[in-house]
């Protein structure tokens, strides 16, 4: 019997022996695979600041870089998360606060803001020493440690009150005057009405999903309901909109530009259009604020830009739609437009046959890149060279710049280009991105940018401004209806010009709101983005 116990004994010990060596081989690859995470996830921070500062110093070079950027910045989102799991994890099992080789190097926090409120918390003091027990101890000081908190969003239900008063000698009641409300019946405040707005076309959260959170937080309010506001406030809103599409309209020269919006119809949905018209003089140095005209329609029939610039004459920035060329004709009243074509446009043709990363995505072989659409492309990267130079210089010098640098290289890129189209078949797809430069005579479009300063390389200011409306068609899906089409519209003018104006939209909405019911016609511009910005500037001072 004293054998088996023995036995036993020993195999126990053996068994334990076994058991902490492979806790401990679990705890060391732990903290191996926590370091491997901190190790590829510090890479990845270094290469991404490595791409960063070689983008601000050489410039947007290209599509193919901007896009390695955000795919970077995505893995490396991952690889932190990754990283941090696994250093959890291999403190766990180390049973340390500190895995050693794990002191990751975290990113720099920047100090809260000074205007947030602090709430003091105070850890209940020692009443004795921690040592010997004495009551005679004096604080030398404090070890203050900050967390960020937030609140839940607060509601509250504001009283207006109107005291009555009566005369003892006449009888006659005295009563202040009702105030004025940004809508009618003025049940929502200006607040609640700009956040609704500013959500339902800013964040692209619609109705419904906003009537939800409200119930969630204690407020009851229907689809209708909110509705009825936002149209209240296209209403109320309707001068300050007046004015912006005044002053659009206004400008010299404009970017144009549309993209698809589903709009519901019988049986499904179809592809309706939503047009913007941006005025934007700041790359010549044009003392004009910007802004943003946005308008809705059910195609994108010629009819459309016809209608939306009618007796407007200047400079057009667009891509090579047909849509357009009505604008252009000679007999056109009151006079042709003149015709500018985007260079991104056109260099886009070409990129796509010259981007490695795109083939190799599509499981194509290197060798399919086209050196022609590579050569194009480096060639007017070249010209995009010149022109961040010369950004916001006057019209003068910028036309003074193109002419001394810019023309040899355009000249350079037309005979080039046409030496090798002439050596390419018509269905070449390398001969279909030259022609897109050539057909219809668009040349002279592209290269009007030679003779006048304030004409623009690209379109992209047009198609920033639509940015947002590309984003949010997967939350909002469709336009309701076409009336829904044109106040989706109205309102994008709005906080366009807001945004592009360097003004939080929500804010400078709720303060519109407050003001606009009791502002005479003639102050009514004091309102418009970029004075009301102007106006907050000299208050703050």
């Amino acid at each position: 019997m004293s054998n088996n116990a023995s036995e036993i004994a020993r195999l126990r010990a053996a068994l334990a022996a076994s058991e902490a060596r492979a806790e401990a081989a679990e705890s060391e690859l732990a903290q191996t695979r926590a370091v491997v995470s901190t190790s590829e996830a510090m890479i990845k921070h270094l290469r991404l600041e490595i791409a960063k500062l070689r983008r601000e110093q050489y410039g947007h070079s290209s599509e193919r870089r901007a896009r390695l950027i955000d795919q970077m910045e995505l893995q490396l989102e991952e690889l932190e998360a990754a990283a941090t799991e696994d250093e959890i994890a291999a403190e766990k099992l180390a049973k340390t606060t500190i895995v050693a080789g794990l002191k990751r190097r975290r990113p720099a926090r920047k100090p809260f803001p000074e205007h947030l409120p602090r709430e003091r918390v105070v850890i209940a003091a020692p009443t004795a020493c921690s040592c010997c027990g004495s009551d005679r101890i004096v604080k030398m000081g404090e070890d203050v440690t900050e967390t960020l908190e937030v609140i839940p969003r607060q509601w509250k239900v504001i009283q207006t009150v109107r005291e009555k008063f009566t005369c003892r000698t006449c009888e006659k009641i005295s009563q202040p005057p009702a105030p004025f409300h940004a809508t009618p019946r003025g049940w929502a405040g200006p607040n609640l009405l700009a956040t609704i707005l500013f959500e339902k076309f800013g964040q692209h959260q619609p109705l419904n999903r906003q009537a939800e959170r409200y119930a969630r937080e204690g407020v009851d309010l229907s689809l209708s309901t909110l509705a009825d506001q936002v149209g209240a406030c296209a209403a109320a809103l309707e001068p300050i909109h007046a004015l912006i599409g005044a002053h659009v309209l206004d400008g010299d020269r404009l970017h144009g530009d549309d993209t698809t919006v589903p709009l519901l119809a019988k049986g499904g949905t179809k592809t309706a259009r939503l047009w913007t018209y941006v005025r934007d003089d700041r790359p010549f140095g044009g003392g004009a604020p910007p802004a943003a005209l946005f308008q809705f329609s059910r195609d994108r029939g010629m009819t459309n830009p016809n209608r939306h610039l009618a007796g407007w004459q200047g400079i057009l920035q667009a891509d090579a739609y047909g849509g357009y060329n009505d604008l252009y004709r000679a007999d056109r009243d009151p006079g042709p437009v003149e015709s500018a074509l985007c260079w991104s446009h056109a260099r886009r043709k070409f990129f796509e046959l010259a981007d490695i990363k795109g083939n190799a995505r599509k499981g194509k072989p290197a060798h399919d890149i086209s050196p022609v659409a590579l050569e194009a492309v480096a060639r007017i990267d070249a010209i995009f060279d010149i022109e961040r130079g010369i950004n916001g210089l006057t019209a003068a010098k910028r036309q003074a710049a193109r002419h001394q640098l810019s023309r040899p290289l355009v000249e350079e890129l037309h005979d080039w280009l046409r030496a090798e189209r002439d050596r390419l078949s018509k269905h070449n797809p390398v001969a279909k991105a030259i022609d897109y430069m050539f057909k219809a005579e668009r040349w002279p479009a592209f290269t009007g940018f030679l003779e006048d300063g304030r004409i623009c390389l690209t379109n992209n200011a047009a198609e920033r401004a639509l940015r947002g409306i590309a984003l949010g068609r997967k939350s909002w899906l469709f336009a309701g209806s076409e009336r829904g089409g044109d106040r989706a519209a109205f309102m994008y003018s709005l906080i366009v010009t807001a945004k592009m104006n360097d003004v939080d939209p929500q804010a400078w909405l709720a303060d519109v709101l407050v003001r606009l019911p009791g502002t005479t016609a003639s102050r009514v511009p004091d309102l418009l983005p970029w004075n009301w910005a102007r106006a907050e500037q000299r208050i703050a001072a």
